[in-house]
């Protein structure tokens, strides 16, 4: 059924006759004559009683006039719709993020997009990496935020910032060497985050450099670790995102060798991203209309 010919109808109805909905249309007599012979051998049925007073319905006419009326709005609301989208008057960015840079980054991101897109509508859960990973192929979020690089061929990355690892050492009396160097490390036992990846790092790091690890802890929580940190109980070493806010009593090093995350952002491939996403990750690249922004 042709949306088109509806509106002619109701046209016709609303004005009266076919000459005077034609000049509302813009349209020829023909054509709106047309159009309106085309809708009743499609139906079956005969939708307009004409005479010398004009066109009205007929009582089947009346029923499915209503009817068109129903098809016809909802036409120009779902256009409507498609609009708000396009142009960031509606739509969502559902993001899914690991805690450090759902803490530390986004935040301030997301405030600067919606300050500029206010009927956009974003939210932001947070899961682990691999828990975020698990989320973008189930389509529950559209972008998610995980160290890189990954495995899997199923996701388009883009890097978006460089997190060092740094050595956090318990308060002590005196100032701790700068720069450090792995004789200084030997000294002491270290509290490790028990997540897979900043571990394994760590580990595959000291014995890269042919060093040995005492580890006296493994935690999975990093706030406990630098609170244990604080407390004596060893020196730790994560990724500078995880560790914040660091105690002033807390001692910050580099590495003897520097050790880097990166974190990237990612979304599905070979699947449709609405402008709001591509419009968020313009944000997060700092390109597009926050080229200078940025």
């Amino acid at each position: 059924m042709n949306i088109s010919h509806l509106k002619i109808l109701m046209a016709v109805v609303e004005q009266g006759s076919f000459s005077a909905a034609a000049l509302q249309l813009g349209l020829s007599q023909s054509a709106v004559s047309r159009a309106i012979a085309s809708l009743e051998e499609e139906l079956g049925v005969s939708l307009l009683a004409r005479g010398r007073f004009g066109a009205y319905p007929t009582h089947v006419g009346e029923r499915i006039l209503s009817h068109a009326q129903t098809i016809v709005q909802a036409q120009i609301q779902i256009e409507a719709e498609a609009n708000r989208e396009k142009n960031l008057y509606g739509g969502r960015v559902r993001i899914a993020s690991f805690r450090s840079v759902a803490t530390h980054v986004l935040p301030a991101l997301i405030a600067q997009f919606c300050q500029r897109f206010p009927s956009v509508e974003v939210s932001l859960i947070e899961a682990d990496p691999n828990a975020v990973e698990q989320a973008l192929r189930e389509h529950r979020v559209d972008i998610g935020f995980m160290p890189l690089p990954r495995s899997s061929d199923d996701f388009e990355t883009w890097e978006i910032l460089n997190d060092e690892f740094v050595v956090l050492l318990p308060p002590s009396g005196t100032i701790a060497p700068n720069p450090l160097t792995w004789k200084d490390l030997n000294q002491y036992a270290f509290i490790l985050y028990n997540y897979a990846e900043c571990t394994s790092a760590v580990r595959q790091h000291w014995q890269q450099w042919g060093q040995s690890l005492k580890v006296a802890y493994e935690i999975k929580e990093d706030s406990t670790i630098v609170s244990m940190v604080s407390q004596g109980l060893g020196a730790a070493v994560l990724p500078k995102l995880a560790a914040l806010p660091i105690p002033e009593k807390i001692q910050v090093r580099s590495l003897p060798v520097p050790l880097n995350r990166n974190i990237g952002a990612a979304v599905l491939t070979n699947i449709w991203h609405s402008p709001a996403v591509f419009t968020f990750l313009d944000l997060l690249r700092g390109i597009g209309i926050f080229a200078q922004h940025h």
